[in-house]
């Protein structure tokens, strides 16, 4: 299929701004042959709808755009940020509401860690959020075992490699030494997989604590173990606004700050 528009929105922008799944996820689609373009299965992302075009996803249309929406969860030592698990383990789905949209988490905690977590509706927005470009900065408190020594926290610093992969500079401070275990809050700029852990690691440092309290200008604040709370509208622009990322406006339908008590829907 080639009959498309020169101008519009490549395909992947607009099912992902629909909340069907982040832009990569929705490429994988596409190429599944499951995405139908004014009657003609889409064979490559490559490609640029406008309003007037039908879009159809295994036959079904596909919704209008939703306006983005914004929750912070305070994720528990548990949970696994994903939303199956073939294991049967607890996910951070377990802890929401069933008649919330679907949410993408932004960026990712790994199982034993804890703190804030985001989730947006919109996969635009999700990307824009974790990309490395976008500057966000990711303020963790991390208590290690052992007494870490201002030469080696330096190595950090400087920015470091590990099995030849590079780390940015992280800011590290040390904020006590609790017997055996000392209290550091490190900031870092982009989140690579188990990034602290390993960096850590590599220092000889075993953590065995780590809690996310900032991701950008959301703040974990006083959100309790398991609790979702949504950000309303006016305060999303606002905090987006500061560091340089433009969502559509909000329509009419205000929408306040809601918060959900923790709702666990499995029984361990």
């Amino acid at each position: 299929m080639n009959n498309q528009s020169p101008k519009g929105k490549r395909i992947a922008k607009v099912l992902s701004r629909a909340g069907i799944a982040s832009r990569r996820e929705a490429e994988k689609i596409i190429l599944a042959g499951r995405v139908k373009v004014n009657g003609e299965i889409l064979t490559s992302p490559a490609f640029n709808v406008v309003d007037s075009d039908i879009i159809l996803i295994d036959g079904d249309p596909i919704a209008k755009p939703a306006e983005e929406r914004l929750w912070c969860f305070h994720k528990p030592v548990g949970a696994i940020t994903t939303a199956k698990d073939d294991k049967n383990r607890t996910t951070i789905y377990d802890y929401f509401p069933s008649n919330l949209p679907r949410m993408m988490p932004v960026g990712r905690l790994d199982l034993n860690s804890e703190g804030l977590l985001l989730l947006t509706n919109s996969g635009e927005l999700k990307r824009k959020l974790e990309l490395p470009s976008s500057e966000l900065s990711r303020l963790y408190r991390v208590r290690v075992k052992g007494r870490p020594k201002e030469v080696s926290l330096d190595l950090l610093r400087s920015g470091i490699s590990i099995e030849k992969e590079s780390f940015r500079p992280m800011k590290v401070s040390v904020d006590r030494q609790q017997g055996a275990n000392a209290w550091l809050t490190i900031e870092l700029k982009e989140g690579k997989n188990r990034e602290i852990r390993r960096a850590m690691g590599e220092l000889g440092m075993q953590v065995n604590r780590l809690i996310r309290i900032e991701y950008g200008p959301f703040k974990l604040g006083s959100l309790k173990r398991g609790e979702l709370v949504e950000i309303n509208n006016k305060s999303i622009r606002r905090s987006l606004k500061t560091i340089n990322i433009d969502i559509t406006k909000a329509n009419n339908k205000k929408r306040s700050q809601n918060k959900y008590s923790q709702v666990l829907k499995k029984v361990h």
